[in-house]
């Protein structure tokens, strides 16, 4: 069965932040064999100045493949308890990737651009016979955790930070690659320009270091440009601005 494990506000100003613990509860996971983690998306939620949260305001969501549902939730929430410091406001939903209606990707949808409330999330939830919880603090993290859920589910949304390939994306070093060798290292399943268009080439990309894919109708996306050197033309991954941008 296949899982969506939303989390947010596990961290503080002083800690490091949900994407990272996010990395860590996949590692931990896997190696208690309670799990297979394809990928972790980052999803950006509204900024408002009524809105608390710790740097960016964005929550993550681990998209699992697991046979035992109750020993995930249980893991998943003993990890939380124990990493997060104090000051943190943890919520963590997780729910079947096919019971997640389009009233939670909707309340995903509503998370990048109105403020939305503790006690709707909590409503909604009852509502679709959801799992969701708040650790710790004020428990606003279930906000997001919830958003989280629906954004991964809706597949138009978010960036990838961790995918489970031959090669960790924030291992990537600066190199070529062929849109095989994308595939089968990577899990890249499409490439497309940045005006959306496919890429329809057969050349080598040029990766640097800052590489998240993107999730674009329901495929692991790579979005390249086009660029000018010495009067000759080669193609690479599209600028970290160009990607915070639009996901």
């Amino acid at each position: 069965m296949i899982y969506l494990a939303g989390i947010d506000d596990t961290d503080t100003k002083e800690t490091r932040g949900t994407g990272f613990h996010a990395r860590m509860l996949a590692t931990e996971l896997e190696a208690a064999g309670l799990g297979h983690v394809s990928g972790i998306s980052r999803h950006q939620n509204f900024i408002h100045p009524d809105i608390p949260y710790t740097s960016q305001n964005s929550s993550a969501c681990l998209k699992i493949d697991s046979e035992n549902e109750s020993a995930l939730k249980e893991f998943c929430r003993n990890f939380l308890l124990r990493i997060a410091p104090v000051g943190s406001d943890v919520g963590l939903c997780i729910v079947a990737e096919q019971k997640v209606s389009e009233s939670v990707v909707k309340w995903g949808q509503d998370a990048k651009k109105i403020i939305l409330y503790q006690k709707d999330a909590i409503k909604l939830a009852a509502q679709e016979q959801i799992y969701l919880e708040g650790l710790t603090g004020t428990n606003d993290g279930i906000i997001g955790a919830l958003a989280g859920v629906g954004l991964r589910k809706s597949g138009n949304d978010g960036r990838l930070i961790w995918l489970k390939g031959k090669i960790e994306l924030r291992d990537t070093t600066e190199a070529w690659y062929s849109p095989t060798a994308l595939a089968e290292n990577f899990g890249i399943e499409q490439i497309i320009d940045i005006e959306g268009h496919p890429w329809i080439e057969n050349e080598p990309i040029h990766i640097h270091e800052w590489f998240r894919p993107i999730l674009k109708n329901n495929l692991v996306t790579l979005v390249v440009e086009k660029q000018f050197n010495h009067g000759k033309y080669f193609w690479q991954i599209a600028s970290k601005d160009y990607i915070r941008s639009h996901s």
